[in-house]
């Protein structure tokens, strides 16, 4: 039987990529925690420095998506932990993107993200996001070594 808390926190996980995806910053908000947890709400977007505070990491998720025509995620390897009040989710995000050229560019990629959860008046909400790039990785040999 799945966890119903483990469930949760995926559905949690699920707003937050479906907010960026169709570019909702009403649900982004919703999304990210608040109230007491406001000021320790952090960000790391895929090669940027660390952003601190909802206000400072909502802005940011505005920027992002008003600068963002087309994005869509497969989400690989996610794994949920459950600690009382708290989840840690991490997952690959398989990246699809398209700009608004005439030729409509597409470019892929992954990210590798921590997404931490709190539990806030009885909803799991987003605490920290860190995304780092997964750059092309050297090949192993038949024996296993690099």
């Amino acid at each position: 039987m799945a966890d119903p808390e483990i469930a949760a926190v995926e559905a949690a996980n699920s707003r937050f990529y479906n907010a960026f995806e169709t570019g909702d910053l009403d649900l982004m908000h919703e999304v990210w925690a608040g109230g007491a947890f406001a000021e320790g709400v952090s960000c790391v977007h895929p090669g940027s420095p660390m952003l601190r505070g909802r206000d400072e990491v909502l802005r940011s998720w505005a920027l992002v998506m008003a600068n963002t025509p087309y994005i869509q995620f497969v989400l690989t390897e996610v794994h949920t932990e459950v600690r009382g009040d708290h989840a840690v989710l991490t997952c690959e995000e398989n990246i699809l993107m398209a700009d608004d050229s005439e030729n409509g560019f597409l470019a892929g990629g992954s990210v590798v993200s921590t997404n931490l959860f709190v539990k806030e008046e009885g909803e799991w909400r987003l605490w920290v996001h860190h995304g780092s790039p997964v750059l092309g990785g050297v090949e192993e040999d038949d024996d296993g070594q690099d």
